[in-house]
């Protein structure tokens, strides 16, 4: 018998149409109820009941009761990475689904990864940030330089608040539709948060798509792109 993480488990778990929809809904950032999940993997509550219980079992998702409800969300930023990539496998490999609905082209534009930012405007972003001397790119491991802190802190982003967090302040996380990496870790949930909070962006209704008013983006671009969007 062979030692070693259960990778087999994890694929048998991602396996399953249903449960991979699931995920792909929990991606928004969002806590999800069952019933929500169910719609969206298009299956009957008591199965979509038993696919959250085999993926909390295997530890990709989390459960909470609030009240008579009980809300599902991803088991953390690992897991939506892993989503990310694996997304951006099956696109390269030319897997995909027959039916990508009308608000694809908005999911490349702009979109929440788990709670980030991610799609054309994400790469965007980190290449400015790059660009600007904010980031400091070492082969694909980031940093946030000196300039940068003061950058973070004048965005209302504590940079302290940032080095506490458990996580990464800085990661590269592959995106499915550019390709290249936009910014995760505590300092791309950071941004995205604020990016909201100031009304340049928000959310379209049932899905991870997120829409920039005209000034948001103008104010974006002047604040992150190293060029015009």
């Amino acid at each position: 018998m062979r030692n070693g993480p259960d990778i087999a488990r994890i694929g048998a778990l991602l396996g399953d149409p249903a449960r991979t929809h699931m995920l792909s809904a929990l991606m928004s950032g969002q806590a999800l109820t069952a019933g929500e999940l169910a719609r969206e993997a298009c299956v009957t509550a008591q199965t979509a009941s038993s696919h959250l219980a085999k993926l909390a079992d295997g530890g990709l998702v989390t459960a909470r009761r609030q009240g008579r409800c009980v809300y599902y969300a991803l088991a953390g930023a690992p897991v939506a990475g892993l989503m990310e990539q694996l997304a951006g496998l099956a696109a390269a490999a030319g897997h995909r689904r027959t039916r990508p609905g009308p608000r694809d082209p908005a999911l490349r534009r702009a979109r929440i990864c788990y709670d980030h930012l991610a799609g054309e405007l994400g790469v965007a972003m980190l290449d400015g940030l790059i660009a600007r001397g904010v980031i400091a790119d070492h082969g694909g491991a980031l940093s946030l330089t000196k300039a940068g802190k003061s950058f973070v802190q004048a965005f209302g982003v504590s940079p302290e608040t940032l080095e506490q967090r458990r996580r990464p302040v800085c990661k590269a996380c592959l995106d499915w539709s550019e390709r290249r990496s936009h910014l995760a870790g505590a300092l791309g949930a950071a941004l995205l948060g604020q990016i909201q909070a100031r009304g340049w962006a928000h959310r379209l209704e049932g899905g991870r798509a997120l829409a920039f008013s005209a000034p948001g983006l103008a104010a974006f671009e002047q604040t992150f792109a190293a060029g015009p969007l």
